[in-house]
């Protein structure tokens, strides 16, 4: 039998990003109150604490990648443990930031870093982070190289990043860029070591890009209180969608405790006003979906999304069990 609603307090875990909203909104504005749930959030470095301590139970639920839920229940770069989504927290969000460095040696888009990666052959291997294996991030990076005939395997080094430290290790010369979510564009352009030059609503549009992420064993298990869950953060995603709430979503954000960013920075991914840096603004429709066009449900469609993500990862030693039983299965 299920547990009855609020017998223990949930341990939500998420990572300091822009889209973790919704978590913060719910907990802030008493959404979680509202369905009875008594939930403690915890702020993580990056999303291979989030899937360790999902996988042993450390967290009940969390904001995690799209393709999570796969990569844990088939025990890729983890213990298998059994995991499911039941919603879908955003579409979109992500940004491919270049450094100042590259600016300087000429580079202004695809055509022109590609001149530089051949030019710099015998001085250097340019590096790019992303912030998780199996991450839209790491597919969205490569995607955009290799429109502009730059292998991703051969002609650059990708290495993985949390999200925070993105930024810190552009302007430290660690990495030439990055791919990674909102705000920590905006904070690598505003710190003048980076300028955006891609974003992930351009690149794959409609992709999902977070989702609520559970134990299949706690969903069945304490049923009522998941149900709950799900609804108070569908709830908070239809607040973080309406234009008139962004101003007070990222004041809240902008504290210590969450992001410990600048309001007006924040500011840039609700609105899509996004400063690109060395001058250029341009505004992207849909930088950052949390409601609107059914953005929750995980559909079918997205649970193909994010199998094929695993599967051109190549880090799946079983590509046959990527199917689409295992889709409904865990986006349900």
């Amino acid at each position: 039998m299920p547990e009855t609603i609020g017998r223990r307090t949930l341990r939500l875990g998420f990572v300091p990003l822009t889209d973790c909203a919704p978590i913060v909104v719910a907990q802030e504005l008493g959404l979680f109150k509202q369905f009875e749930l008594q939930v403690r959030l915890s702020c993580e470095l990056g999303w291979a604490t989030v899937r360790d301590k999902i996988v042993h139970g450390e967290l009940d639920a969390a904001h995690a990648l799209a393709a999570m839920p796969f990569a844990a229940t088939l025990g890729l770069g983890s213990a298998a443990v059994e995991c499911l989504t039941a919603l879908v927290l955003n579409l979109h969000g992500n940004a491919i930031t270049l450094s100042s460095d590259l600016w300087k040696r000429g580079v202004r888009d695809g055509h022109s870093l590609r001149e530089a990666v051949q030019a710099a052959r015998n001085e250097k291997v340019f590096t790019f982070g992303v912030v998780f294996s199996f991450s839209s991030h790491r597919h969205l990076l490569r995607k955009w190289l290799s429109i502009y005939g730059i292998d991703p395997e051969r002609d650059v080094r990708i290495v993985v990043v949390p999200p925070p430290q993105m930024a810190m290790n552009l302007k430290a010369g660690n990495l030439d860029g990055f791919c990674s979510g909102e705000p920590w564009n905006s904070v690598a352009v505003d710190s003048g070591s980076g300028w955006i030059a891609a974003t992930s609503a351009e690149l794959d549009p409609g992709h999902p890009e977070k989702v609520l992420m559970v134990r299949r064993d706690f969903a069945e298990r304490r049923s009522e209180d998941h149900l709950a869950l799900v609804a108070a953060l569908k709830a908070a995603c239809e607040f973080c969608e309406q234009p008139e709430n962004y101003s007070e979503i990222a004041a809240i954000l902008a504290r210590p405790k969450y992001l410990g960013v600048p309001a007006e920075i924040l500011l840039r991914s609700f609105s899509g006003e996004l400063d690109c840096g060395h001058g250029t603004t341009r505004r992207v429709d849909n930088f950052l979906n949390f409601h609107r066009d059914d953005a929750n449900e995980p559909t079918s469609s997205r649970a193909a999304w994010a199998l094929q993500l695993v599967r051109a990862s190549g880090l799946c030693p079983e590509p046959a069990k990527l199917n689409f039983a295992l889709g409904r299965k865990i986006f349900r």
